[in-house]
């Protein structure tokens, strides 16, 4: 891998930056009584948009800002806006990493979604929305907050509307525990304009659809499981190579899922919430591949896991698939609301580096002459994979990212001397199960937590 590549400065980037985050801290005061300061946000996000087809209306929309009459299709096109500077920041940085690593996208373009129904509540999420950047972050009170639940809990039965639903609810969760905003010294800026400016888009007719635009036939070789956690929910996302039964190219594709879950089930016992949903956790877990015959997938390369279109196959130790499948793999397409900086999360195989940990326990590759920073704390307690063994390592699987202006590495996995052996450890490696007496004791403290919910909620239905 073309290392220096990552640490080279891109083109462009810190004016589109600069344009967004001028817009972000409109957001902080808000747009209801915009003062001069805050007032020219909306103009650099208008200026940095000239001569694109956004251009008139996010003029317009601007200027409505600025004056404190602006409407929702108003804000709808600032958001436009700045999701379209991110996107913009998206592409040159994965161009450069496509660059670095000497690998390639595919040419397959994402299809648009037919417009989705329950046009009534996209409107009620927008109007709150609305309401949010009219008050600014300065001006949040719980009365503002409140409004989001009652249009949370009427989409959430509409799985057209659950992904919409889902940021929302975290939101407000989020405003809520910073209310009242006056009383706050510092804000989540990037953030929460983040989730915002993505809620807006996505209370537009069909914006939130993920078309699937074929099937999968073929092998599935597991590189590692990305694990995210939050109080109230879990993720974890299997990075693959699909090799398809015709013999075509092999290509990079992921399957996720992701679970709601009480606060009490952390660290390991999160898998047993996830388990029953995917047996590729399993697999990923045990070091085995699967077979795959008409799994549906997205042109964004994302599986939607049916188990019934998978069944397990021969051993496939990652670190094997890593050295002869991933280097010849091309990555998937990225659609319009995803391309985001936040969104980039290439696999890559480093060996030959060398590992070091400062007195702070910050951990640094040094790739080919150049360092690169390892992105530890994204390490999930879900598994054996610690900064430690990191630190040790001389070969790595991993994610590259972008954030706080640099490239980084998020290890998924890292070949280590243990007792004077070579062993691969793995983050996702108790996605199965585990006897590690760590992992199951997580694990039995989870199976004990949710016994003890379910008796709850069985007596409350009951009464």
């Amino acid at each position: 891998m073309r290392a220096d590549l990552l640490t080279e400065p891109v083109d462009g980037l810190d004016e589109a930056l600069e344009a967004v985050d001028a817009f972000d801290r409109a957001l902080v005061a808000g747009l209801l009584r915009p003062r001069p300061a805050e007032a020219d946000g909306p103009a650099r996000l208008a200026d940095a948009v000239l001569g694109t087809p956004l251009a008139a209306r996010v003029a317009e929309a601007a200027g409505k800002a600025a004056a404190g009459g602006a409407g929702e299709d108003h804000f709808v096109a600032l958001a436009a806006a700045r999701t379209a500077l991110l996107g913009s920041v998206h592409d040159a940085l994965l161009a450069r990493v496509e660059e670095a690593t000497g690998r390639s996208h595919g040419d397959r373009s994402v299809p648009s979604a037919d417009a989705q129904p329950a046009a009534n509540l996209l409107t009620a999420a927008r109007a709150w929305l609305c309401d949010l950047a009219r008050c600014g972050w300065q001006g949040l009170d719980h009365e503002v907050v409140s409004g989001a639940g009652e249009v949370v809990s009427a989409m959430l039965p509409d799985p057209s509307l659950r992904r919409l639903a889902s940021l929302l609810d975290g939101f407000a969760a989020e405003l809520a525990a910073s209310c009242p905003g006056s009383s706050m010294e510092r804000f989540p800026v990037r953030r929460w304009a983040d989730l915002w400016s993505r809620g807006m888009l996505l209370t537009v007719p069909g914006a939130a659809a993920t078309p699937v635009v074929g099937t999968a036939d073929g092998r599935l070789l597991p590189l590692g499981i990305d694990v995210q956690e939050h109080a109230t929910a879990a993720q974890a996302q299997v990075h693959a190579v699909y090799e398809p039964a015709d013999g075509s190219a092999p290509r990079l594709v992921r399957a996720g899922v992701s679970v709601p879950k009480p606060d009490t089930v952390v660290g390991a016992g999160i898998w047993q919430l996830m388990r029953p949903h995917m047996s590729l956790l399993a697999a990923a877990g045990e070091g085995r591949s699967m077979d795959l015959t008409g799994m549906p997938v997205t042109a964004e390369g994302d599986l939607v896991w049916d188990d019934a279109h998978a069944r397990p196959g021969e051993p496939a130790e990652a670190f094997a698939t890593a050295r002869v499948a991933l280097p010849t793999a091309t990555a998937p397409v990225t659609a319009p609301l995803d391309r985001h900086p936040a969104h980039i999360a290439v696999p890559v195989f480093l060996e030959g580096y060398t590992a070091r940990a400062d007195d702070e326990g910050a951990v640094t590759f040094t790739v080919a002459g150049v360092e690169l920073a390892v992105d530890t704390d994204r390490i999930p307690a879900a598994g054996p994979l610690t900064p430690e063994s990191v630190a040790r390592s001389g070969a790595c699987l991993a994610l590259i990212r972008w954030d706080d202006g640099e490239f980084a590495v998020q290890p998924l996995a890292v070949e280590t001397a243990v007792r004077k052996k070579v062993t691969a450890v793995h983050a996702g490696a108790w996605a199965g199960g585990t006897t590690d007496k760590a992992g199951a004791r997580a694990e039995k403290a989870a199976t004990d937590a949710a016994k003890v919910l379910s008796e709850r909620a069985g007596r409350l239905l009951r009464k």
